[in-house]
Order: structure tokens, then sequence, then C-alpha cells
């Protein structure tokens, strides 16, 4: 099958995805990919129900913002996808969800600590909350990319949250552990407080994720 098509039709299946696990309400958040072998990234368009898209609806642009091939106006975030696109050759795939517990702590401004195992594994660690900017500015890509710093996973301040990730299911992926350790987070607090791992368990974690987890 054309790279082009096979593409568009992951994007639009993880939008199905999305809606159906409550990552984001409505036609908020967005979804992007790299198209193998061409500096293409192709990427939800704006404004439209996850649950109506067809692969033709999705927008394939190149690395600089350029519109290659669909009749929709692409999401306003592409600076975003681009900054980071642009700064990590290890991104494939960029999901963005408005999920309730990710949100609120992005809303509180509250990092989510490095206590929990998955979650240390798949991201690399804490997932951090960038400096707000008005969504779909480039300051905000700017922004974005520095609290991913060695990060598969950031919160948006007063915005949602951004997973990264070898391809899209891993970054799919990333945002429902980021999400399901927010609450986590949020539950332990009420218990006293979150115990964080150490520096060296979280480093020996990733490296086994990245190395050994999984079918080989």
């Amino acid at each position: 099958m054309d790279q082009l098509l096979e593409t568009r039709k992951k994007v639009v299946e993880k939008g199905f995805q999305m809606l159906a696990t409550c990552l984001t309400v409505g036609t908020w958040g967005n979804i992007s990919c790299r198209v193998p072998e061409k500096d293409y990234i192709a990427i939800t368009p704006t404004g439209m129900s996850y649950d109506m898209l067809v692969p033709e609806d999705i927008v394939v642009l190149d690395l600089k913002g350029n519109i290659i091939s669909g009749p929709r106006q692409p999401s306003i975030e592409v600076p975003l996808h681009l900054a980071i696109y642009n700064s990590r050759q290890d991104v494939q795939a960029i999901v963005h969800t408005h999920s309730a517990y990710a949100t609120a702590m992005a809303v509180a401004r509250r990092e989510i600590p490095g206590a929990i195992e998955d979650l240390v594994q798949i991201v690399g660690g804490n997932v951090r909350v960038n400096e707000y900017a008005l969504p779909g500015t480039e300051q905000l890509g700017i922004n974005t990319v520095k609290a991913m710093a060695g990060r598969n996973a950031v919160l948006l301040a007063n915005h949602g949250m951004l997973g990264a990730g070898r391809d899209l299911e891993e970054a799919f992926r990333v945002c429902q552990v980021v999400e399901k350790s927010a609450q986590i987070a949020l539950l332990a607090q009420l218990m006293g407080g979150v115990v964080e791992l150490s520096q060296s368990d979280i480093d020996g974690m990733r490296k086994f994720y990245l190395e050994s987890y999984g079918q080989r």
C-alpha cells in the first residue's frame, strides 16, 4: 500500500481510539506522524470530529509547514509539532490530548513525579510542565521542546498533555500511561504524598524498556 495512504489511515485510527478512550472530547487535541522515507508529516485537520475523519482529511506537510497534500486546513498546532520533529529525530509520532487528570496537573502546573515504574520506562522520568504560551504559536513549540528534553511526554500548562514515540502506537501508549500516572499521583497525595524512584532506578528501567522490553 502507498506509504502516504497507510500513514493517513493510521492517524485516522488513532483519532477514533483517542475519542473511545476519553483522552479528549469534541475536536480538541491533535495527532501527527512522520511519513516513512519522506521529509513529511501527516497531521489531523483543524476543527473536525475524529469519528468523522477519513484518510483524505489528513493533511500532509513538509517540515517547514508547507501543505503537500490534502484539501483541509491542518491543526493550528502545526508549529508545535514541527518544533518537536525538527529538534528530535527520535520522535516519529506525536499525540496531543486533553485528558482530564493530566490536564488537571497542567492547570495546577505541577509535574507528574517519576514515581511509577511504567511511567519512567516509557517517558524517561518525570513529566515536566512547559512554560505557558498561547496555543498555535511558535513560542509554544519552543517552550515544549525545552520541557521535553530527555522525555517522551510533557504537560502543556493550562492546556493538556503531549506524548511522543518511535511510532504512533508508542506515542498513544505514552498518553495513556501519563493519564493513568496523573490520576495515581493525585490519589497518592491524598494518602500522604508521592515517594519518587531514585534516578539510578529510573535510568535502569528506561534502559530496560528501550533495549529489552517486549518481543524482539
